[in-house]
């Protein structure tokens, strides 16, 4: 009897690799989608009977070519035969499929697809949206959660992305050198998108921190097709300084743990040492971009032992330039963390007041302003703020967070109520 845990996480693993190869031999993306869940459900049926193959991954696309051969024969009979070279690359054996997908350009399929849905004929946005559901499998809800947009406006975008590349006929070709560096940050960003979405659990969930390992390793494969690109070495690091505390952020009811109160013992000093060296070796290129000041900025985090000891004046400036490379309103918003322990709560209050428009919708805006009404001593706007932040918190987590402070503001005021009572 085979463990349905282990089916989901070998039929999650083979995912993107098997999606490749099928969408190799059938130039199709929906097709490509259907034959490898047709796959998954017979892996579901067989596998807890006949025990696991040897391996699931060459299996699962020998299945699904099967299955896809069939809907295509199928439709032939309404259309005309495909054309034999459609069909091309088919072997007869498990063994000789799972060679072959080595024998690529990239060393790992995964990669090459992702620069395939990065194709210059979609916009950005839909380049990472279909990258992160054909790619890694993500659900329309997590990725409209990622973007900050409906499920229904996701679900037309990335429609909309599979009916543009349908009917422009986009080829599935390996990209060539130009290509892939034309197609660089589009990637880069699909991978970041991706270790936010792990990144953004409700507490330490084995299921969605896989996805920040899947982005480490991908960015990490990266830097193996593009071994002097600061911006990827940034990358890299940004994520293995974000992910090393992965231990501390959360206490035992599954709680957010801020940054200041983390107990820094837990973090993961591999990965803090992996991402330094990294960001060492970028900055001698002198060519700092997004990702690297990111880094730059998780680093001083990262070597500060204690909270007291953190380089904020250096973090403000990292922020100034990061707004002046990348300027946005959420930009912004972090930058005013930094100013609020340089200059004051009521300088990083003044600095952020004016994005509430654009940031309306936004949980840690009013989570910030909140946070700052109170270390300046007004309590009942801050409870304004704190009210606002739970409505728009996103997980339990979140919500706890907010709850604590309201549940200490409303503490706080009970003696005074009754003081003014007595009077």
């Amino acid at each position: 009897m085979t463990d349905i845990a282990w089916i989901e996480a070998a039929v999650a693993g083979a995912r993107p690799k098997a999606i490749s190869a099928l969408l190799r031999y059938f130039r199709d993306l929906d097709i490509a989608e259907e034959a490898f869940q047709e796959a998954c459900l017979k892996a579901l049926a067989l596998w807890p009977q006949k025990g696991p193959p040897r391996d699931p991954t060459a299996w699962l696309i020998f299945v699904g070519r099967n299955a896809a051969i069939d809907v295509v024969r199928r439709r032939s009979r309404e259309a005309e035969l495909p054309d034999e070279a459609a069909l091309s690359d088919l072997g007869d054996a498990e063994a000789s499929l799972a060679d072959r997908l080595d024998d690529a350009h990239y060393r790992d399929d995964i990669l090459r697809l992702l620069f395939i849905c990065c194709h210059p004929d979609l916009s950005a946005t839909q380049q990472i949206a279909l990258a992160l559901r054909i790619v890694s499998g993500l659900t329309v809800p997590q990725i409209a959660r990622a973007f900050l947009v409906s499920e229904a406006a996701m679900e037309q975008r990335i429609t909309r992305a599979k009916s543009r590349i349908a009917k422009a006929g986009v080829p599935f070709e390996t990209p060539g050198p130009v290509e892939r560096a034309e197609r660089l940050a589009a990637v880069a960003t699909m991978i970041y998108l991706v270790f936010n979405e792990g990144y953004s659990a409700p507490s330490v969930d084995g299921a969605r921190t896989r996805l920040c390992d899947e982005a480490i390793r991908l960015a990490r494969l990266l830097l193996r097709l593009f071994p002097a690109e600061p911006e990827i070495m940034g990358l890299a690091a940004l994520m293995l300084l974000q992910h090393s505390r992965l231990e501390a952020r959360f206490d035992a009811d599954g709680a957010l743990i801020l940054l200041d109160d983390q107990d820094r013992s837990l973090w993961n000093g591999a990965m803090i040492a992996e991402g330094l060296a990294l960001i060492d070796k970028a900055m001698r290129h002198r060519r700092p971009g997004p990702y690297l000041i990111q880094a730059a900025i998780a680093a001083l985090h990262a070597r500060a032992a204690r909270p007291e000891e953190t380089d904020w004046q250096q973090i403000d400036l990292l922020y100034a330039t990061l707004e002046h490379l990348q300027p946005s309103p959420v930009v912004t918003l972090n930058r005013a963390v930094a100013v609020s322990k340089v200059a004051g709560p009521a300088a990083a209050l003044a600095m952020i007041e004016p994005l509430a428009g654009p940031l309306g919708s936004y949980f840690h805006y009013f989570g910030l302003v909140g946070h700052l009404l109170l270390q300046l001593g007004r309590p009942a706007e801050a409870r304004q703020a704190f009210d606002r932040a739970i409505a728009l918190a996103r997980t339990p987590a979140e919500a706890a967070h907010i709850r604590s402070h309201l549940d200490r503001l409303a503490a706080e005021a009970a003696p005074r109520a009754i003081a003014a009572s007595a009077i």
